[in-house]
């Protein structure tokens, strides 16, 4: 499933993206409950359906199995143009044209972001691989919807892109051994990872450069982890303009996404909706030359294997 969250009429809830659809899945589930009959068990799984993704996410693979099973309804009645007109009556699905999408784990309670996990962009910013992982956190203020103008802001010149993909928690815990990791993985999202350079490296603490306001798209949805069976077998690009910036393979990475898992759980308990992002490729605008900040009029698409592509056009700050 493609899991996203979007607003329309003045309403913001959880969805799912069904070829040129986006299914309302709170009222899906309500629907389902009223044509399968108010059963104890029906309406009890239809509990799991909120209208906000992290206590969605919470319900773990109980709630993703019900969602999977509410879609499968829904997309029997996508095929009679009777029913189509009844559910858009009813609020329950929405021609994608007609509604605005946000991050699709809007408020996640953590962002776990992880620096210099690909050795050519280790490299390319003076540095060898590292021997851990680097860890460093943005916040929820941060993040900007699919498809939303990205805002240059007054401060800086040196935006810089950074396409990364991103593992969803599901199933929370501490001391996540290896192993198991992914199966705690909910699914996963694409993550542009805009970086203002100047506040960056001004100190050693990356915070400030990392956490602009809106500087950090997400989405366009998040992929069920059935559907990405092995995220490190996954192409990701960048472009920018339409020209080529950015080209890895998932495999490359240092530290691969169940090491991350297990290795960050070790020092904190995970919660469903944390983001764990999992560094960038070679190829960033500073290290180019000359470098290639992003300016206005510029869009920068980021696509990953299974998970479509997200894009951000750059505009100019409004004048003061």
């Amino acid at each position: 499933m493609r899991l996203i969250t979007f607003a329309a009429r003045g309403e913001t809830t959880l969805g799912v993206e069904e070829g040129e659809w986006a299914i309302d899945l709170a009222r899906a589930g309500r629907a389902y409950v009223r044509a399968r009959g108010h059963s104890r068990e029906v309406a009890g799984g239809c509990a799991l359906l909120p209208p906000s993704m992290t206590p969605f996410l919470g319900g773990g693979d109980e709630a993703i199995a019900i969602a999977s099973e509410v879609v499968a309804h829904i997309r029997e009645a996508l095929g009679t143009p009777r029913e189509v007109a009844r559910l858009q009556q009813e609020g329950i699905v929405w021609n994608l044209a007609d509604i605005q999408r946000c991050p699709p784990v809007p408020a996640p309670p953590k962002i776990l972001c992880v620096g210099r996990n690909y050795a050519e962009h280790a490299r390319e910013g003076g540095s060898e691989p590292p021997e851990f992982p680097i860890f460093f956190g943005r916040f929820p203020h941060s993040l900007l919807a699919p498809g939303a103008p990205y805002v240059l802001p007054r401060v800086s010149p040196q935006v810089d892109f950074e396409g990364e993909l991103v593992a969803v928690i599901g199933t929370g815990g501490r001391d996540i051994p290896e192993a198991r990791a992914l199966d705690h993985v909910a699914g996963y999202t694409i993550f542009n990872d805009l970086s203002i350079r100047d506040f960056q490296r001004r100190t050693s603490q990356w915070m400030l450069g990392k956490n602009f306001d809106r500087s950090g798209p997400l989405g366009p949805a998040l992929v069920t982890r059935d559907e990405i069976p092995d995220p490190q077998a996954l192409s990701l690009t960048v472009d920018v303009s339409g020209e080529r910036m950015q080209e890895a393979h998932t495999g490359m990475m240092i530290f691969s996404v169940a090491h991350l898992i297990a290795y960050v759980s070790g020092a904190l308990s995970l919660e469903p909706g944390d983001l764990i992002a999992t560094g960038t490729p070679g190829g960033v605008g500073f290290a180019r030359k000359p470098p290639r900040w992003l300016r206005a009029g510029d869009t920068v698409r980021v696509a990953i294997t299974g998970l479509g592509a997200l894009e951000t056009p750059i505009v100019a700050a409004p004048p003061e």
